[in-house]
């Protein structure tokens, strides 16, 4: 992006209301050392992200906007603007913004513990997460997500939750972060149609990736996976079963319907699972992964479930994207080298 086109945008975002305070540029050079890499936290579509300490002694998170990322000013603003309108002990809090010269920043609230990948796909860390901390986890992640379907003063679909974007606080408390793909719903408006379909595909809903249909169902989708990936501590891009090309969902859904669903269970669970809790749960993910996203719960339903307030109907078969192929009928031409295919799973 050249200075002039940069510098344009950059006065165009700071004449508008953000509705959250500004961070000098300075105050952040400050903060993380002038970007030091021993303060560096992770990467991501958007850039870098640093930790700060600001003056006050108050540890941040800096997420720095990369002038080769994917994600641009439109995302830097959506985050913005969304974020600050919401306020939920599950999401993640915006704290600021800096934008001055050619940087552009995001300021959050520091999670000391990281994101829940950082556990659960970790042979030595993932033994930290006990039964009982996972099953406050999958709540907590439950509640924000009805919080943006149905409980804020916008609907919002997040289009990219997955385990990297749920960050952990110092009591392992959930957050559900980074909204830069998300989308706002206004009025009775239920589903939405794109022509740019971004997101991670092994969290993907298949009417999304293959068709570019979005709804709150979609992030149900996302959620089903993320409530396998916790229960048995293997990611769902993983083969299982080579010969059969089986990943998480298809190997999860053999064990169901071959009456050994705790052979799923992370074996650093063992001791302290508590089995009706682990079943039950692997239940709901089983509903949310459907194939047609109206057989899917909406996420009232789903945390109601979680806590044993309304008794659970036996799930189909759960769909799932093999392979890596786009159907051909996808909306984004860009994205047709990656395919997808859309499979039901029959057990064996």
């Amino acid at each position: 992006m050249e200075n002039n086109e940069m510098l344009d945008q950059n006065i165009e975002l700071q004449s508008e209301d953000l509705e959250v305070p500004f961070f000098s540029l300075a105050t952040i050079v400050t903060a993380t050392n002038n970007f030091s890499s021993d303060n560096k936290l992770g990467e991501g579509g958007f850039g870098l992200v640093y930790k700060g300490i600001l003056t006050d002694g108050h540890e941040i998170a800096v997420k720095r906007l990369s002038r080769s990322s994917i994600q641009g000013l439109n995302e830097f603003k959506n985050e913005v603007m969304l974020i600050a309108k919401l306020q939920h002990r599950n999401l993640v809090r915006l704290l600021g913004y800096c934008i001055e010269g050619e940087e552009i920043m995001l300021i959050y609230e520091y999670m000391p513990n990281g994101s829940l990948d950082s556990f659960i796909f970790d042979e030595t860390r993932a033994n930290v997460l006990g039964w009982s901390m996972r099953f406050n986890i999958i709540c907590g992640i439950a509640r924000g997500l009805l919080y943006l379907h149905e409980d804020s003063r916008l609907r919002i679909i997040h289009r990219d939750l997955k385990t990297s974007n749920v960050l952990l606080d110092s009591k392992m408390s959930p957050k559900i972060s980074d909204f830069g793909m998300a989308r706002i719903f206004g009025g009775d408006q239920t589903e939405g149609n794109t022509d740019r379909v971004v997101g991670t595909y092994g969290y993907m809903a298949p009417e999304y990736a293959i068709d570019g249909l979005f709804s709150v169902k979609s992030d149900v989708y996302s959620f089903g996976i993320l409530l396998l990936e916790i229960l048995s501590g293997k990611k769902n891009r993983r083969s299982f079963h080579p010969s059969q090309g089986l990943n998480l969902v298809a190997h999860a859904w053999n064990l169901w319907k071959d009456g050994k669903p705790l052979e799923l269970i992370d074996t650093c669970l063992e001791d302290s699972c508590i089995l009706l809790e682990f079943v039950r749960c692997l239940r709901i993910s089983f509903l949310c992964l459907q194939q047609h996203h109206e057989d899917r719960p909406n996420m009232s339903s789903v945390v109601m479930m979680l806590h044993g307030e309304s008794s659970l109907p036996e799930p189909k078969e759960p769909t799932s994207l093999v392979g890596k192929k786009l159907s051909s009928s996808s909306k984004n031409p860009s994205l047709s080298t990656n395919e997808i295919t859309v499979t039901l799973l029959e057990a064996r």
